[in-house]
């Protein structure tokens, strides 16, 4: 029996024609498909929109519509990443009030942990100190705070509005609101898991330490102590103090005052970085000294400005929103992405790598925190990226006209304003 070779051009015309043939089926059938997909994205946000026929929040939703009517870029399931303050139990006591967010009500922010206090004129929150470090930023009126160094040594000082304070774990401090307005703050802590029913409270100490002991340590007899608090304290109401120069005084000893400056003034230097979008102050330990667990940028957007696409390679984010209604996409592993919306005292978390932005949703300036668990600030941009790959290899992913590409900012900027 003789092989015969089969006839090449008629071989190659045929697998050629099928080819052609299945490739054309291919597209049509990819095309049919993404128009199916949009039909059906399309009907879903038009049956999002429709006037709903049961009971709703309003307000709930008015607030939140990104989530009541998602972006067609959002994408899969992400783990929540918003939880309001004026959700937070508040634990009310004469001289003040204390909220908290930890893990326990927003449990991706496994790395740090938010604790919002207010102080009438004369309120203390006690002689305390913490297994975890304590940042805070004065939010309104003013504070005095107290502490000592690891070598015993006095610090005193007063904090206003846009003030920082910084005690690391183990350091003993207080606060006291001062008049006329008394002092409202946010302490964040570096620790998701921490509580501020979880302090080692003066009080509560001497309540559970014997008496007799007490006093063998005061080095005083035990009817001395007979007016001693049965229990923590924790938030109470007192005096408002004297001068700051005679309170130093008389806390410096025969120690002198502490060298170390616990507290930070961010508002009296250039921002980091501005454009006509807003602007940011990054604080760290380069700038801040004292705070080597936290660091922070504080940010301000303009009407319309974006936090622009970026994200952190060394730690996850917590924020704070101060003022003013945003929105943010997190884009997640697995082509997974959610938009939330934000306002005053919300809480938001990023997990460390996730991309990000922050967009300036209404006619007001949006105002917010990003704390980090680290003792430096980092984050990376889209456009800081994109800039520094050869061109070449940038036009064969996002198929971007030359033009196009030439125009993308070449750095870094934080901040972006609206182009008119």
């Amino acid at each position: 029996m003789v092989w015969e070779e089969p006839n090449q051009r008629s071989f190659m015309s045929d697998f050629t024609r099928r080819t052609f043939v299945g490739a054309v089926a291919g597209v049509a059938g990819l095309s049919m498909a993404k128009g199916m997909a949009e039909d059906t994205a399309a009907k879903a946000r038009e049956i999002g929109s429709q006037p709903d026929v049961v009971p709703i929040n309003k307000e709930l939703e008015a607030q939140n519509l990104d989530s009541k009517l998602p972006p067609e870029s959002d994408a899969g399931a992400v783990e929540t990443f918003k939880y309001p303050f004026g959700l937070a139990h508040k634990r009310l006591h004469e001289g003040g009030w204390s909220r908290e967010v930890t893990v326990r009500e927003l449990p991706i922010a496994k790395d740090l942990a938010g604790v919002n206090m207010h102080l009438t004129p004369g309120g203390v929150r006690e002689l305390h100190w913490h297994k975890a470090a304590e940042w805070a930023i004065m939010l309104h009126g003013k504070a005095r705070i107290t502490a000592i160094d690891y070598e015993g040594k006095a610090f005193v000082s007063d904090v206003s509005q846009g003030d920082l304070w910084f005690f690391p774990e183990g350091i003993p401090h207080s606060i006291q609101g001062l008049g006329p307005d008394g002092a409202e703050f946010l302490l964040v802590f570096d620790d998701g898991t921490f509580s501020e029913f979880g302090t080692v409270p003066l009080t509560g100490w001497m309540a559970h330490t014997p008496r007799d002991i007490v006093a063998k340590n005061f080095g005083v007899p035990a009817e001395a102590l007979a007016k001693l608090p049965p229990k923590e304290l924790f938030i109470f109401q007192t005096a408002v103090p004297g001068s700051l120069e005679e309170d130093r005084r008389k806390a410096a000893g025969s120690l002198g005052l502490s060298p170390v400056a616990f507290d930070f003034h961010p508002m009296q230097g250039p921002a980091t970085k501005s454009t006509a979008g807003g602007e940011v102050r990054v604080v760290d330990s380069r700038t801040f000294k004292a705070s080597t667990t936290v660091a922070t940028a504080i940010v301000t957007l303009r009407p319309g400005g974006l936090r622009e696409l970026h994200w952190h390679p060394n730690a996850d984010e917590w924020m704070f929103f101060l003022e003013g209604k945003g929105r943010m996409t997190v884009f997640a592993s697995g082509g997974r992405a959610r938009t939330m919306d934000f306002q005053a005292e919300d809480v938001g978390y990023v997990q460390k790598t996730l991309p990000h932005y922050i967009e300036n949703t209404g006619d007001t300036d949006l105002k917010f925190l990003e704390m980090f668990k680290s003792s430096y600030f980092q984050d990376l941009s889209l456009n800081e990226w994109l800039s520094h790959v050869p061109p070449e290899l940038v036009t064969a992913h996002l198929n971007l006209a030359p033009a196009t590409l030439e125009a993308l900012p070449k750095q870094n900027n934080a901040i972006l304003p609206v182009k008119k």
